[in-house]
């Protein structure tokens, strides 16, 4: 795991007082201007962080809908929108990041500032780690999402109290991280520090097994309802809670998957090897065995509050 700045150096690399104002004159283009980009278009705005954002949008029906939302001043094309952009933000699927990384760093100046905001760095790192402007790129992931997506999704405000992942800095000119760590400061959101690998690993066990868990449950529910038409009259709160994530976008989450699939195949192993105990302590009548692992569940709680 990467060293944490601490304030004072983090204050040392930009050579100036921590001020919101100092980007308030920046034009951000963001390129996806769904659930992520939307939001922190919308946190660059009530925190006046850009006086021009410029979105990116291959949807014509997405498009006009960042512009009636107020998402974005403008909508551009990539290549025009990085000729006008001090900061530059990669909001689009995981596999679509790597390759956009390397189009933008092509053409950006030693001033510009490109910044992605994906949930799978290892790939992205390494696609970029020999490119001769490297250092004008910096590896975020914020840790906020919902099971929506598209601009209407969009909310105010969804960064704030969530942490933010940096992973490689090392490989960031400190000017340009400089910026984005007074972006997230400025939006509420302690930054951590982290290698790519690191960052990928720990992303597979907080977030991506529990789509591809909550995933198999609504199969296997929809699987059963076609059997017991009333199972729906029957589902609570917790039912509700546990199949959430099973809306999310599967355009957003194959990418994903499928990037950081090594990781996730670990997981899920370990994830298959827990409910198999758990089916033969059932099988056993384990009343004493489901008891202990039940409570040890329970240990959560000290994590997950």
């Amino acid at each position: 795991m990467q060293t944490r700045p601490t304030a004072a150096t983090a204050a040392g690399r930009s050579g100036k007082k921590d001020r919101s104002s100092k980007n308030k004159s920046m034009k951000v283009l963001i390129a996806g201007m769904g659930l992520i980009g939307g939001s922190f278009a919308l946190s660059l705005r009530d925190h006046e962080l850009a006086e021009e954002i410029l979105g990116v949008e291959n949807s014509e029906e997405h498009a006009a809908e960042a512009l009636g939302l107020g998402l974005a001043d403008r909508m551009v094309t990539f290549e025009e929108g990085l000729a006008e952009a001090d900061l530059v933000v990669l909001a689009t699927p995981a596999d679509t990041i790597p390759l956009m990384a390397v189009k933008a760093l092509n053409r950006v100046n030693e001033r510009q500032v490109v910044m992605d905001m994906g949930s799978i760095k290892g790939e992205l790192c390494e696609v970029i780690s020999m490119h001769a402007h490297r250092g004008r790129f910096v590896a975020a992931h914020p840790m906020w999402g919902t099971e929506y997506s598209g601009p209407k999704a969009a909310q105010r405000g969804a960064f704030t109290g969530r942490s933010v992942v940096l992973c490689d800095t090392v490989h960031s000119d400190k000017d340009a991280l400089a910026v984005v760590e007074r972006i997230f400061r400025t939006l509420g959101c302690p930054a951590v520090y982290m290698d790519p690998e690191e960052h990928d690993l720990h992303a597979a066990y907080i977030s991506h097994i529990s789509h591809v868990t909550s995933f198999a449950l609504a199969l296997t529910v929809l699987e059963k309802e076609r059997e017991e038409r009333h199972i729906f009259d029957l589902a609570g709160g917790g039912f509700e809670s546990t199949v959430r994530l099973a809306k999310s976008s599967a355009a957003t989450w194959v990418p994903i998957l499928l990037q950081n699939k090594y990781n996730v195949l670990d997981v899920l192993r370990e994830h298959i090897h827990q409910l198999q105990i758990m089916r033969r302590m059932l099988e056993r009548d384990d009343a004493e065995g489901l008891c202990n692992a039940i409570e040890r569940a329970n240990t959560i709680q000290r994590i997950i509050h």
